[in-house]
């Protein structure tokens, strides 16, 4: 749920600490729910889901047609996030992985075109949209009504913005942004919790309420450090991640749903790359391949039936 916005304030927790807590959030279970040990270190490390549900898809000759002429390859820039479902890194160090690494790379398959893979913040793959240094970014980007005034989208899931917080705490459901009043929250840098937290911290004051702190880091490692120590009383960040998140942590709970969107390839604005990759992804989607890309990252509860192009953002 990734969007540029101006930030509040910005923390940045030590080298060790990020590096510690990053290993921790990497570390996934492929279908364990064994948690993290009191060490703040996974016991499935080593247990990255690695199945293979790309390399078998065959070229859809149907779709391949709605290209562009002379479409052989194209640019795609990916943001590491250090927690799967979000891309990050096999065991080698060098193997990117994660669900928008699994579609970006399926829908080449059903175009029959090289993917040329870039890694980029994901504060910067927006705006570098516009200038043509990518063609595409996957990284599991909220189409809202803003951004699609600079942004068109070919939808692939359905993600949105969740809480978590420790499981000490007496927060329950967070249904109003006023129950967050005088806590700190912790959230990514440039993304959509960043805005949403923003564009609303005026509801404390107007109910005469000491505003809540926004805490933004540009790890995950560090986000949940802050909240594991006690600098943030508790995470925004999207649904997936989270709960990803707290079944491979202790002393962490899920809260809720808070806001859901659908999530989309970014591509720049009037581009003719749209129709193909909706074709692509309503292509996974009938095959089965698209199932089983959800399965393999625990991810089915986002599952969508067809894939739209630049859709509304949705309310709810």
């Amino acid at each position: 749920m990734r969007t540029p916005t101006r930030t509040r304030r910005r923390v940045f927790a030590p080298f060790a600490l990020i590096t510690s807590a990053a290993l921790l959030l990497t570390a996934c279970g492929s279908g364990s729910d064994d948690p993290a040990d009191a060490a703040g270190t996974s016991a499935k490390a080593d247990k990255i889901p690695t199945t293979d549900v790309v390399s078998g898809i065959a070229k859809d000759e149907a779709a391949a047609r709605l290209l562009p002429a002379g479409t052989r390859s194209l640019t795609v820039a990916i943001s590491v996030g250090g927690t799967p479902p979000g891309t990050t890194y096999l065991a080698d160090g060098k193997t990117l992985t994660g669900q928008d690494v699994d579609f970006a790379d399926a829908v080449a398959k059903v175009l029959g075109i090289g993917l040329k893979t870039e890694q980029a913040s994901f504060e910067a793959i927006l705006p570098a949209l516009d200038s043509g240094k990518y063609d595409f970014g996957a990284s599991n980007f909220g189409v809202t009504d803003e951004r699609r005034r600079t942004i068109d989208f070919v939808t692939y899931i359905n993600d949105g913005q969740g809480f978590a917080t420790r499981e000490d705490s007496k927060l329950a459901k967070v249904t109003d942004l006023r129950q967050l009043c005088g806590l700190n929250v912790a959230t990514g840098a440039g993304t959509t919790f960043e805005a949403t937290l923003e564009e609303n911290k005026k509801v404390c004051t107007a109910a005469g309420k000491k505003p809540y702190g926004i805490q933004t880091y540009s790890e995950q490692g560090a986000i949940w450090s802050s909240l594991q120590q006690g600098r943030s009383d508790v995470v925004m960040s999207t649904i997936n991640g989270l709960r990803y998140a707290v079944a491979h942590q202790q002393g962490v709970k899920f809260l809720n749903e808070y806001h859901r969107l659908d999530v989309g390839f970014a591509f720049k604005k009037g581009t003719k790359l749209a129709p193909a990759f909706q074709a692509a992804v309503n292509k996974l989607i009938a095959d089965g391949t698209y199932t089983k890309i959800l399965k393999k990252w625990g991810t089915t509860g986002s599952a969508i039936e067809k894939s739209q192009i630049s859709p509304p953002e949705l309310k709810n």
